[in-house]
């Protein structure tokens, strides 16, 4: 019986192999999405044309707008932005044309706040009422920013800063400039308008029977995202250079056919709400060639928060990211948290992340809903990562995702409630060939009790860590070839309530302490295979409520 039983441990590991390399292969086999790409006439129309002066101090909002307006309603074709400072208030794009930026041209946002009306968007996947962005559009096709110049949001002069961001010359240099300071001396306010919107809460959110009138006293706090595009289709960024925003960098939202390629994008690293690219309810997608270096998430997706993106119930869909670079981030490659409206079919490789928090980030919470399912992502390397190389997360809490020194937050407490519409999913993840050198964490996950984490797939992984791999209410997670080379050896591997792990071919620092610890009453399924258990100075340890049978250890 024993040797039968034997036998149908290894049969059962071989099974999962096969299932995980025909899930790899399947994964390999999907067919990349076609992004429909833009085709403007020949006509240049300089913006000298329309009286615009570079000498950064005229203002020259009427003459842009007016150069736009006059293109596209000859057919369109390409507007230029000659050498230059210029100075001016928001940009509205139209169909048909190119706003094209020469190298040494810089397009410089006004910080005359009285310049950007009140307008009804769309702030961190909810409807609210927002200062104009700088530029925008709106219900437009073939539209494109294009060139080798610089496009700068002024962001400086709209965000709050925390002094524990700054150093004590810059954070004296910044209050020297004016604004106000809070009460506990810890954060830096542009005006006194902008405090007061730090204390209201949900500030700006669209409510029946408001109009902008009623958020006038709060104005300067709702911050505008450098670029936002809603409901357009045929879209190029290509080349340009955008930097400084006052909260995110670039947005498109319910956007068709988008190419994002060749971009700087930046922003300080202590930018609040500082994100790179977001790319909310969009579908088919390219993120190619660019560089980020932020104050938030670097490339990021996105699809409505909670009841209102269930509501809209438009997925971001059919995304290719390649070949991009992400320096200081909160997390390099990032999904959530408002992910209400879904996430799908979305390919991320040949990408590096060069001192993000986090590399890999997944990331949502209870409320959400929305299904994140069908992501494949290959050869992604990283150095220098202060938290997880590898994180999903379904409690995430809208903080920093690396505490700051003396910072201290409180344990989660687990609780089971029960599966609604605003239940969100994570699944169907197909990761491989990650490198990583210095990490806080090697690869993280945390599910909820009712909704686990389900069918993972990591291949080929080799991480650099302070520590090793922690397993929690995930279910359906397979790590072949993963090689954890760790400092805190004790344990290697934590799994705690979770069931169908499938680990094979683990590879890890000879002398451990401890190799797997398996805590959590639900805990079941732990297969292990293809993995030398003696190099460690101990395999294995069980909180009171396990079975040890819960861990098979087979050739």
């Amino acid at each position: 019986m024993k040797h039968f039983s034997g036998h149908l441990s290894r049969l059962k590991a071989v099974l999962a192999c096969i299932i995980l390399y025909a899930s790899s292969a399947m994964a390999q086999s999907q067919t990349l999405p076609v992004i429909q790409q833009v085709k403007f006439k020949k006509d240049t129309t300089s913006i000298i044309s329309f009286g615009a002066k570079g000498d950064g101090v005229s203002l020259n909002t009427q003459s842009i707008n007016k150069a736009i307006t006059t293109s596209s309603q000859k057919g369109g074709g390409v507007v230029l932005v000659p050498s230059g400072l210029w100075l001016t208030g928001p940009i509205e794009l139209k169909s048909n044309v190119n706003l094209h930026l020469k190298r040494d041209a810089i397009l410089l946002f006004t910080d005359d706040f009285n310049q950007y009306k009140l307008v009804e968007g769309n702030w961190e996947g909810q409807p609210a009422w927002r200062n104009q962005s700088p530029i925008s559009g709106t219900n437009l096709e073939n539209i494109a920013i294009t060139g080798s110049g610089i496009i700068d949001g002024n962001g400086g002069s709209w965000r709050m800063v925390k002094k524990d961001k700054l150093t004590e010359s810059q954070w004296k240099k910044l209050t020297s400039t004016g604004g106000s300071i809070s009460e506990d001396g810890k954060t830096w306010y542009p005006s006194d308008k902008v405090v007061k919107g730090s204390k209201t809460k949900n500030a700006g959110v669209v409510e029946a029977g408001k109009t902008a009138a009623d958020y006038q006293d709060i104005k300067d706090f709702l911050r505008p995202n450098l670029v936002v595009l809603t409901n357009c289709k045929k879209i190029l960024l290509e080349g340009v250079t955008f930097q400084n925003s006052p909260a995110w960098n670039l947005h498109p939202l319910l956007c068709q056919d988008l190419t994002l390629r060749n971009l700087q994008v930046k922003n300080p690293w202590y930018a609040q709400n500082g994100d790179g690219v977001d790319i909310e309810s969009c579908k088919n997608v390219l993120i190619e060639g660019s560089t980020f270096d932020v104050g938030d998430d670097g490339i990021c997706i996105k699809s409505g928060r909670d009841e209102a993106g269930r509501k809209r119930g438009v997925p971001t869909e059919n995304v290719i990211i390649r070949n991009n670079i992400v320096y200081h981030a909160h997390g390099g490659f990032v999904i959530g948290s408002e992910m209400s409206g879904g996430a799908k079919n979305i390919w991320v490789y040949d990408c590096s992340f060069i001192g993000t928090d986090i590399g890999l980030r997944f990331k949502t919470t209870r409320g959400r809903g929305g299904i994140v399912e069908n992501i494949y992502i290959n050869r992604i390397n990283m150095i220098d990562i202060p938290g997880e190389a590898i994180l999903f997360d379904m409690y995430y809490a809208a903080v920093d995702p690396v505490p700051l020194a003396g910072e201290k937050r409180e344990a989660i407490k687990t609780v089971v409630v029960p599966v609604t519409e605003a239940t969100p999913q994570f699944r169907n993840f197909y990761i491989k060939d990650i490198v990583a050198n210095g990490a806080e964490k090697a690869i993280f996950f945390r599910g909820l009790p009712e909704m686990n984490i389900k069918d993972v797939h990591l291949e080929n992984v080799t991480i650099q860590s302070k520590k090793g791999i922690e397993i929690i209410e995930a279910s359906g997670i397979f790590l072949k070839n993963v090689n954890v080379i760790t400092e805190d050896t004790n344990p290697i591997v934590h799994v705690q309530n979770s069931n169908n792990i499938n680990i094979n071919g683990l590879q890890y620092k000879s002398g451990s302490e401890l190799l797997f610890n398996i805590t959590g009453e639900k805990s079941k399924g732990v297969k292990v295979s293809g993995t030398d258990v003696s190099k460690a100075k101990k395999t294995s340890t069980f909180g009171d409520e396990v079975n040890k049978a819960v861990l098979e250890i087979s050739k």
